[in-house]
């Protein structure tokens, strides 16, 4: 079986939530988000290793806390940056040579499921690049900001929703391409809100497999209720 390293970048401070805990250490069904996901990634052994970036104070706890886990692979906590890309950067830095394909997997999605995980896996196999995403379902404006209040903007343009996915994570790219464009956009000074966008700017295609609303990012503190009633389907069978 080829070498896939997992990154799960897990260095936000979450804001948006407007809680002190960030939001990867919120619990959902009494275990902390970011072990909930690793958990959840653990499910396929096609994954080799996990490379789990943090903020430089909580290196020793996140340690600790993984330490009482039983992923059955590798797992290594690994100084995080101040932005995603930063961080991803970090780990990147350190996956092993033999690494065939990288996974990057944010750790706020928990409700990640092994089918989604190696659909992805199978497609950047073929590919060199690939991410979930789902279809929007929402009328999507282009909108420019105005002196009116901060809360307000101005419509320029309606695209075809048919254009547009949003795009979700794992994203898996070659361990090459992903050095690649991650080297080049650190050349650029440029920072993308995803891996994809870096690997879109050498001009690769990336292909995207159909994801599912329930492979939720937790951003707000509504995202939680969301999740423990995406939960409560799941085993419920539904």
């Amino acid at each position: 079986m080829s070498h896939i390293a997992a990154i799960v970048p897990a260095a936000g401070l979450g804001t948006r939530m407007g809680a002190e805990t960030p939001k990867q250490f919120l619990e959902l069904d009494g275990v902390p988000l970011l072990v909930f996901t690793l958990r959840r990634l653990a499910e396929s052994p096609q994954l080799s290793e996990f490379l789990v970036a943090v903020r430089a104070e909580d290196v020793a706890a996140v340690e600790q806390l993984l330490a009482q886990e039983s992923l059955g692979r590798l797992v290594r906590v690994v100084c995080g940056g101040e932005t995603r890309q930063a961080s991803v950067a970090s780990a990147l830095e350190q996956v092993p040579g033999e690494a065939e394909l990288v996974l990057v997997h944010d750790a706020v999605r928990p409700l990640v499921t092994r089918e989604q995980v190696e659909r992805v896996i199978a497609e950047a196999r073929v590919c060199g690049a690939a991410i979930l995403g789902v279809p929007a379902v929402d009328t999507i404006k282009e909108v420019r900001r105005t002196s009116l209040p901060e809360d307000v903007a101005l419509i320029t343009a309606t695209i075809p929703r048919e254009r547009i996915v949003l795009a979700q994570t794992p994203q898996v790219f070659r361990t090459a391409l992903l050095q690649e464009a991650f080297a080049r956009a650190r050349q650029d000074g440029f920072i993308g809100s995803d891996e994809a966008v870096l690997v879109e700017r050498l001009g690769y295609e990336v292909h995207v497999v159909l994801g599912s609303e329930r492979n939720l990012k937790i951003t707000r503190r509504a995202d939680m209720e969301l999740a423990r009633f995406y939960l409560e389907l799941e085993r419920a069978g539904k």
